[in-house]
């Protein structure tokens, strides 16, 4: 039989390791819970199935909050998404700017500069969409649809200069993923409403 101090231990690791497995488990599985069970509208539904949109599910899941699913028409849709992306590029450029204070690379710099203008224009135009979209619908579209191409050139040049900063990552892509939501409820806004010029 063994000693009584090596079944202590084997019992200290066997409880050690039950109930961290239970505590991981059961914070996961309500967060897990939560988003399930709030069902989405049928414009998000809409929006998410539209041509322009790369990610369904994470589409769905960044317009599941009730906000978003109590939307009664695609003008407050377009609206919250527009909150949405400027919110994540406001996220996103926080980020920008703690990285640059640690940064002494002049080249980097350079390149996390660009991306910090990039980050504000889009905030600009995610904030100047969601006033556009009762009046103009055609200016909101196009004004949304300039913002992919300045995260395209702020990605560039971070890859120019080949910057290692993995935290950058998850919010251009999100970033993509906002413009291209304001995109189709732009683009779904203009069709129904044409400017006559």
């Amino acid at each position: 039989m063994a000693p009584p101090n090596q079944l202590c231990l084997v019992l200290v690791i066997f409880l050690s390791v039950f109930s961290l497995s239970y505590l991981s488990t059961s914070a996961i599985i309500p967060k897990a819970n939560v988003s399930l069970s709030i069902p989405s509208s049928q414009l998000v539904e809409n929006l998410c199935n539209g041509k322009a949109i790369q990610d369904r599910r994470f589409c769905l899941k960044a317009l599941s909050t009730p906000k978003v699913i109590a939307a009664m028409d695609k003008t407050q849709l377009g609206t919250l998404i527009m909150k949405l992306g400027a919110a994540n590029a406001k996220a996103t450029l926080n980020v920008y700017n703690e990285i640059i204070m640690k940064l002494g690379f002049p080249q980097a710099l350079e390149a996390l500069n660009c991306c910090v203008e990039a980050y504000k224009y889009a905030i600009l135009s995610f904030e100047m969409v969601s006033s556009k979209l009762v009046e103009d619908s055609q200016t909101a579209n196009y004004d949304v649809a300039v913002i992919g191409p300045e995260i395209a050139n702020c990605e560039k040049e971070l890859i120019n200069v080949k910057v290692q900063a993995p935290q950058l990552l998850p919010g251009n892509r999100f970033m993509k993923y906002y413009v291209l939501m304001g995109y189709e409820i732009t683009s779904s806004l203009e069709l129904e409403n044409p400017n006559e010029y």
